[in-house]
């Protein structure tokens, strides 16, 4: 199976089987996001501990394979991670995915990695960042 084909795998895996799908019982905070010209929207549902740390991450929404994809995979890459942690992986794959840092992601990203060739296709890239956009917000707006 070349690298290609496995990253397919990945997103197709995340975009029919998507983790962390649903509300949270008592979400601390919430956000929407669209994407009105092809009709992806997400909600996010965070939760932080006292330690300034994802608790919880989920999401519910209709898009695009990619767009659930990449929402599916965010949630589970960030899940424990710190804000500023969360913050820091947010705007090193964003820069990736729109070109400003042509870099490849660290291999520490993992299944993250294969979302990195929507960079090849400008249109899509709004999918993918669609709900990292809208956790941007919810980090940096809103605290506990």
């Amino acid at each position: 199976m070349h690298l290609e084909e496995l990253y397919q795998t990945v997103i197709l895996d995340h975009a029919k089987r998507p983790r962390n799908y649903g509300p949270l019982p008592e979400p601390c905070q919430k956000v929407q996001g669209d994407n009105p010209l092809c009709g992806d929207e997400v909600t996010l549902h965070l939760k932080m501990n006292g330690e300034d740390r994802i608790e919880a991450l989920k999401f519910e929404g209709q898009g695009c394979a990619i767009s659930q994809a990449s929402a599916s995979l965010m949630t589970v890459k960030l899940k424990g991670k710190s804000r500023q942690e969360a913050l820091q992986l947010l705007d090193t794959f964003h820069s990736h995915l729109t070109g400003e840092n042509p870099a490849p992601l660290p291999e520490s990203y993992g299944d993250l990695l294969a979302l990195a060739g929507v960079k090849q296709f400008p249109q899509r890239v709004k999918c993918a960042t669609l709900s990292w956009n809208a956790l941007r917000t919810l980090l940096t707006e809103t605290k506990d």
